[in-house]
């Protein structure tokens, strides 16, 4: 698989939605099918091609990090916040120095899903092309996903349009848009660079990049969860039992 062999975990959060699971752990270390999220992640990525993951990390950074240090593969790097967690674009431009000069992979830690047939994350790589686009964005149909962006009626509203080519629009407000962002991207680490001192996040980065037409996204067959609640982790929870039982899997509300 072509693609960045280099990735960035985001695993500092503090888990507030997923209490009280995290009140004596990492959202990161929360099992889902009898796996810590963070595994999942990097599972997913070491199945790309990654040979390098660097991990932030702040509330409960010993556990985490003593549970990273069992791992084999990836190579594991820590990007420290325990002073002060930076959010997505701080933390990214933190990690700066441990990534290196070329894109790179970056990803959620609360987003798992079951593909239907080709990779996803290949879509992504074989897709991304750094002369037409600073971030390439792995998306899913609102259709097919689980737990992302639920509104009272228990609809996903979704984040984003694509056009023919998969150029991306973000939504307006009031907006209903078709495709969501499914936490896994690649990006040229140039987009983070000039950010603002301290926490940030890449959304603001990200809407006049896509207004220039540098930011794309890519769908693959499958069926995606954001586990970012208890409720969240109940539903990923009963897809996999259907799974494993032979059972048909669809998006529910949760």
């Amino acid at each position: 698989m072509s693609g960045p062999k280099t990735a960035m975990v985001l695993a500092a959060g503090l888990g507030v939605r997923m209490r009280p699971l995290t009140n004596d752990k990492p959202k990161a270390l929360v099992a889902v099918a009898g796996k810590p999220l963070i595994d999942h992640a990097l599972d997913r990525l070491v199945e790309a091609g990654v040979e390098t993951a660097v991990v932030n990390v702040h509330a409960f950074a010993d556990q985490l990090e003593a549970h990273l240090a069992k791992r084999a593969h990836p190579r594991i790097l820590i990007s420290d916040e325990r002073d002060g967690a930076l959010e997505t674009g701080g933390g990214l431009k933190k990690a700066i120095p441990l990534l290196g000069e070329s894109p790179v992979w970056v990803c959620n830690i609360d987003t798992i899903w079951i593909e239907h047939g080709a990779s996803a994350l290949a879509a992504v790589a074989n897709t991304f092309d750094p002369e037409r686009m600073d971030v390439c964005l792995l998306v899913a149909p609102t259709s097919e996903s689980v737990g992302f962006h639920n509104t009272a009626d228990g609809a996903n509203t979704g984040d984003l349009f694509r056009d023919g080519d998969g150029r991306v629009r973000f939504k307006a407000t009031g907006e209903s848009a078709p495709d969501l962002y499914v936490g896994f991207h690649i990006t040229k680490l140039e987009v983070v660079a000039d950010g603002p001192e301290g926490p940030f996040g890449l959304l603001p980065i990200w809407r006049p990049l896509a207004a220039q037409g540098r930011i794309f996204g890519v769908a693959s067959p499958g069926l995606w969860m954001h586990v970012g609640t208890p409720t969240g982790l109940e539903a990923a929870e009963r897809i996999y039992a259907s799974v494993a039982g032979g059972g048909g899997v669809k998006a529910e509300r949760v």
